[in-house]
């Protein structure tokens, strides 16, 4: 392969052998991508600057950022997440709709895909929102079809067959997809088959808990969801189960002992005597 490479006498840029296979290894090619162009910068560069080169959203530029951090590449001080969808949602109007179905083909054909899958016709107010995921996000026609599926399987799974997402909620999953960089088909699937095996794992969780075959609800799931990337396993949730009811059941116990204990006796009641029992005749009976 080496000799199909083309040597030319600009400048290079020199990776080690650590370097390129921590990035390989990690599979991002946002990521990759990033520390190319940061490495070719011979000076300080801004978002700004990296945004328009790169063509990103922020939410794209700081899920590489993220990425490069975790792989130890580049430092960066903490910053505040990214604001929630409805600031960072930008208005399209019906003209730029209009041009941007025109313009570009993958959008163009990714509205008729939605449309079958949802089971109707995409309102302008729907195709705001995909053009905020296509157009502002940065999120391929591809993801963004996975990331419908997605939220069809969900609701359907929650809310039994044929109920189907609204373009709000489908918008909000993608944000949250934006700010964990799944930004191409194979980060989009790793995390699909994820959260696939979470799903499948439940089960056990509830069955441990005694909660039964039914699906977990919101706060339920999310309890599992967090004791399954915490690494305990069903049997270790159970017996922790078992420890809080019995304590709980003895300070149970304890309480109702003390409470008992500082309530004074009552003194007990003397029986009535016998002449007091007997009623009295009244005089004006006897006359």
């Amino acid at each position: 392969m080496s000799g199909y490479i083309l040597r030319e006498n600009d400048p290079s840029i020199v990776l080690t052998a650590d370097q390129v296979d921590r990035l390989v290894k990690n599979g991002d090619g946002d990521a990759a991508l990033l520390y190319l162009l940061l490495m070719r910068a011979d000076r300080g560069i801004t978002e700004q600057e990296l945004q328009s080169r790169l063509r990103w959203s922020q939410l794209r530029l700081n899920a590489a950022e993220t990425g490069l951090q975790r792989l130890g590449l580049i430092q960066r001080p903490a910053e505040t997440p990214p604001p929630a969808p409805a600031e960072e949602r930008p208005v399209y109007s019906a003209q730029d709709l209009a041009a941007l179905l025109e313009d570009d083909r993958s959008f163009r054909m990714l509205i008729p895909q939605v449309e079958e899958k949802l089971g109707r016709k995409l309102k302008t107010a729907d195709l705001q929102v995909l053009a905020g995921l296509y157009d502002d996000l940065g999120m391929p026609a591809d993801v963004i079809y996975l990331l419908v599926n997605h939220c069809i399987t969900r609701s359907e799974e929650r809310y039994g067959p044929g109920r189907r997402p609204t373009l709000r909620q489908i918008e909000k999953e993608g944000y949250y997809w934006a700010r964990q960089g799944l930004f191409d088909q194979d980060s989009a699937a790793r995390y699909l088959k994820t959260w696939r095996d979470k799903q499948q794992g439940q089960s056990a969780y509830m069955q441990v808990l005694g909660l039964g075959q039914r699906r977990p609800v919101a706060s339920e799931e999310k309890y599992i969801s967090d004791w399954m990337d915490k690494g305990f396993p069903p049997e270790t949730v159970a017996l922790a189960y078992d420890k809080t009811i019995f304590y709980k059941k003895q300070l149970a116990g304890t309480r109702r002992r003390r409470s008992s204990r500082a309530t004074p006796e009552s003194p007990p009641s003397r029986p009535r005597s016998r002449t007091s029992r007997i009623r009295t005749t009244p005089a004006w009976k006897n006359t």
